[in-house]
């Protein structure tokens, strides 16, 4: 059986993250960035790349539908600044939308901030190769082993008990 569809085949309860960002966690950080302050396009791209960190810069393919959505929704409105541009501002509807999702939003933030802190603080170095270091062997050993269900199933056991370790600290 091919490594991917071991992987596919898992009953793991764990939910593999594949995306920096899933189903519906963008629309809920544009909102809650305009929310702070009514915003341009290029704000809100700004925004998010701060609070990703990193080399990550959303594209303008992945906000202005994200933006439209919003505004689709009346979460968001448009109002034309000084100059013409098109400025966000979120509606009454969207506060409530966003009060409503806030847990959501918290844990998005709170990811991403953590994630920053790891990459950005010289203090976390070594925590940072160890994870580079995990997931390269990962890669490595799912991409070039022809891997039993047992051998899956004791790397993921030994991964259990590191994070059980860690936490125990």
């Amino acid at each position: 059986m091919p490594n991917s569809d071991l992987l596919a085949v898992s009953e793991s309860p764990v939910k593999i993250r594949k995306r920096l960002f899933e189903a519906g966690e963008m629309k809920l950080l544009v909102l809650h960035f305009i929310a702070q302050s009514p915003k341009f396009s290029y704000d809100i791209i700004k925004d998010v790349a701060a609070l990703v960190g990193g080399n990550y810069k959303p594209s303008t393919g992945t906000i202005c539908p994200t933006i439209n959505y919003l505004e689709e929704h009346h979460y968001t409105e448009v109002k034309l600044s000084v100059d013409e541009r098109k400025q966000y501002h979120i509606t009454a509807k969207g506060l409530k939308h966003l009060a409503a999702h806030q847990q959501e939003v918290n844990k998005v933030l709170d990811r991403f901030n953590t994630r920053k802190q790891i990459h950005n603080n010289e203090q976390f170095i070594d925590i940072k190769r160890a994870m580079e270091n995990l997931k390269t062997s990962l890669r490595l050993k799912l991409s070039h082993a022809e891997l039993s269900s047992k051998d899956v199933l004791k790397i993921a056991e030994q991964i259990d008990q590191a994070a059980a370790n860690i936490t125990r600290l």
